[in-house]
């Protein structure tokens, strides 16, 4: 028999969420504001450990007392602390307890149907981010977001007519945006640990390109460079963008171009023999990347200094 450790629940509903936590079933069937406080305790015994759940969640963590467990591990969530996930990726149970307040914001894919926010939701990377990559929103951007959660309540709260779901689409546009324009914030605030990203990611390229694991695994990809740095893969590219302009992907290219460049001018090794050694299974695939890096062939660029 399987112990609660090893549990995995997959909720489908929003309705079987707020079963599963002893709440009275939602207003609406696709959409969901839970407040956590003094007056509605969280009871963690009646979380799950492992959840898999098929819609969209937003935690905003308003008061917290010590570290909060997500998964197998603990994180110093303070107060004004946000959490994001998508449909189908696999949380671990977070250890609230009677003195964490927090709302817990639940959008099924199904509410958002033919509205623009449906395909522009799945463009906010920071859903993909790991959870100790919250964001951490100042006490300003605090009462923004508090603004437009006591305006999605009183929304969801009242009787639902034809224009309730216009506005709390906007509602939800809304505080997507404003979230994008936080994290913004956060990683130009946090600008001597992004460079420390930067500059580990650097050395992981040099050591992997130097050491011709490219040769033996292929050309570096951005989990690989996120698996080194124990950050997720959105995370990554949001900090590289934020320090030098380029993405993940971007900055790999532009790490293998330079590379072959010196592998150009200082050997006697042909284009496919480079092009094998960097990771690339055809040599025109590599030609195409270098030109597009550089504006030159690799016989051109070779050529001109020759």
């Amino acid at each position: 028999m399987k112990s609660k450790e090893d549990k995995l629940i997959r909720f489908i509903s929003i309705s079987e969420s707020h079963k599963a936590f002893g709440l009275p079933a939602p207003q609406h069937p696709l959409i969901s504001l839970i407040h956590f406080n003094k007056d509605n305790p969280f009871n963690p015994e009646m979380a799950p450990v492992y959840n898999l759940l098929s819609f969209y969640k937003i935690t905003f963590i308003t008061r917290n007392k010590g570290r909060l467990k997500y998964g197998r591990n603990f994180y110093d969530y303070n107060e004004g602390s946000m959490l994001f996930l998508a449909p189908n990726q696999l949380v671990g149970s977070t250890d609230y307890n009677s003195e964490t307040y927090c709302y817990l914001l639940l959008i099924h894919p199904d509410f958002l149907l033919g509205h623009p926010i449906a395909r522009k939701i799945k463009q906010y990377s920071y859903f993909s981010y790991s959870s100790n990559e919250a964001l951490h929103v100042s006490d300003p951007e605090k009462e923004i977001i508090l603004s437009v959660f006591e305006i999605m309540k009183q929304e969801l709260n009242s009787r639902i007519d034809e224009f309730s779901q216009e506005v709390v689409i906007a509602q939800i546009e809304l505080l997507l945006s404003y979230v994008n324009r936080f994290y913004k914030r956060q990683f130009i605030t946090r600008k001597v640990v992004n460079n420390d990203i930067l500059q580990k990611t650097e050395t992981i390229l040099d050591h992997y390109l130097n050491d011709q694991q490219a040769l033996r695994y292929g050309l570096p990809t951005v989990q690989y460079l996120s698996d080194q740095l124990n950050i997720s893969p959105g995370y990554l590219s949001d900090v590289l963008r934020s320090v030098i302009g380029k993405n993940t992907q971007q900055y790999i290219r532009e790490k293998v171009a330079e590379k072959a460049k010196e592998r150009l001018i200082s050997t006697e090794l042909t284009v496919a023999e480079i092009a094998y050694e960097l990771g690339f299974e055809h040599p025109q695939s590599f030609s195409k990347m270098f030109r597009a890096q550089t504006g030159l062939s690799p016989v051109e660029f070779r050529n001109s200094f020759n």
